[in-house]
């Protein structure tokens, strides 16, 4: 009989792409470094002491399907779970960019779908953690736009108001005058602003917002994943500089942070110290710049982080043996099927196609689509395919 969650996890990794049902039946490799995240998201889920990490490794040798492994192990400890490609389009410069995309990959624990406006529309006016929220928002944030829009959320009774200001949660953030219009609207009173809101100064404040309102919802803590850290090399000089001082508020939050209960976990290629790091002289760069005391040193830390970061090792024969074995048992009930070829032979058929785990691996499933379909082997493709260009010149993204 097929199995089609079976069929679902070849062709997974038949694209080559890393998804999280694959990370979530194929983690038995890295144990290392599998039980240290474990203990770390347990220190955080229990102490709500927030931190950080970095973990370094070579393309292609596994460290978006180690995100994808934590996502599920996350979600298994009841915690919320964002996970985001840090990029052009996700500079980390910017945070008001970051949280956008953010918001839209943030999966509560038992959701299969993204989002959290769901639980808010739970939330009454007079409930207790409506209560909370409002008290938290007023008092423990640099700027009290939040306590505002909260407050105006719970108490409108127009949709379009409503809307709004949903939306601006979701990082469609409305202007300070048309909070105070609507407010004003439903208490008859004006928003006193302490600290006029920015959205290039004041962001952390939604970040800290999120991470108390998933708290009082019942969850233990939350997951904050990040992708292609590499890609900020290829920002412009000032942009990275302001992206390693972002990060620190990620990784070191109990001194640049208001972030509660929320562990981060950033991955990045083992070559950004000698490409990055070495050849564009970042620390030189940072004693350069006009920045705050206090912003170089968080920058500072984050460089510091990025080359003691724990490194993915590649996987030895053993290891691969396994995955291999996992995978060839996937296949028999993917399609119902028995290969007439001995496990050694796979691994024999993997192991000239390069160092890449993820090649290695559809070399794999080539092999058994051809003897499948044919009965036999032929020329693989997957070389083809996994061959890298390193002559391509990739140009620096000036982005201020």
């Amino acid at each position: 009989m097929i199995d089609f969650e079976a069929r679902r996890v070849i062709e997974a990794l038949r694209s080559g792409v890393p998804s999280r049902t694959v990370g979530q039946y194929f983690s038995s490799a890295r144990q290392d470094v599998l039980s240290l995240l474990s203990r770390r998201l347990a220190d955080t889920s229990e102490s709500g002491i927030s931190g950080g990490m970095i973990v370094t490794g070579k393309y292609g040798e596994g460290k978006t399907h180690l995100l994808n492994t934590v996502f599920n192990m996350a979600q298994a400890a009841n915690m919320v779970v964002s996970l985001i490609s840090l990029g052009k389009e996700t500079p980390l410069d910017k945070l008001y960019l970051v949280y956008q995309k953010i918001v839209q990959n943030t999966y509560l624990p038992q959701h299969l779908q993204p989002g959290f406006l769901d639980a808010l529309s739970n939330i009454t006016p007079h409930s207790p953690i409506a209560e909370e929220m409002t008290a938290y928002t007023a008092k423990s944030l640099t700027s009290d736009k939040l306590f505002y829009l909260f407050r105006a959320y719970l108490h409108t009774n127009d949709p379009e108001e409503k809307h709004m200001l949903l939306a601006d949660l979701e990082g469609d953030f409305i202007g300070n005058l048309v909070l105070r219009q609507i407010y004003k609207k439903i208490f008859a009173e004006k928003c006193a602003f302490n600290t006029t809101f920015s959205k290039t100064k004041h962001m952390g404040d939604y970040f800290a917002m999120l991470s108390h309102l998933f708290l009082q919802l019942g969850y233990d803590g939350w997951v904050i994943l990040f992708d292609e850290t590499e890609l900020t090399g290829r920002l412009g000089k000032k942009t990275r500089l302001n992206a390693y001082k972002n990060m620190a508020a990620f990784l070191f939050p109990s001194d640049y942070s208001l972030l509660q209960s929320t562990f981060s976990l950033f991955t990045v290629t083992d070559s950004y110290v000698e490409e990055v790091i070495e050849r564009k002289h970042e620390y030189e760069n940072l004693n350069e710049a006009a920045f705050e005391p206090k912003d170089a040193e968080a920058a500072r830390r984050s460089l510091d982080a990025i080359e003691s970061a724990v490194q993915l090792k590649p996987l030895n024969k053993s290891e691969v043996f396994q995955i291999i074995e996992k995978l060839t048992e996937f296949y028999k009930n993917a399609y119902d099927w028995r290969p007439n070829i001995s496990l050694p032979d796979l691994y024999a058929s993997a192991d000239n196609r390069g160092y890449l785990l993820r090649t290695r691996i559809r070399a794999v499933v080539e092999c058994l689509d051809q003897l499948y379909q044919y009965n036999q082997m032929g020329n693989l493709r997957i070389d083809e395919l996994g061959a890298m260009n390193y002559e391509e010149d990739i140009p620096e993204l000036p982005i201020e």
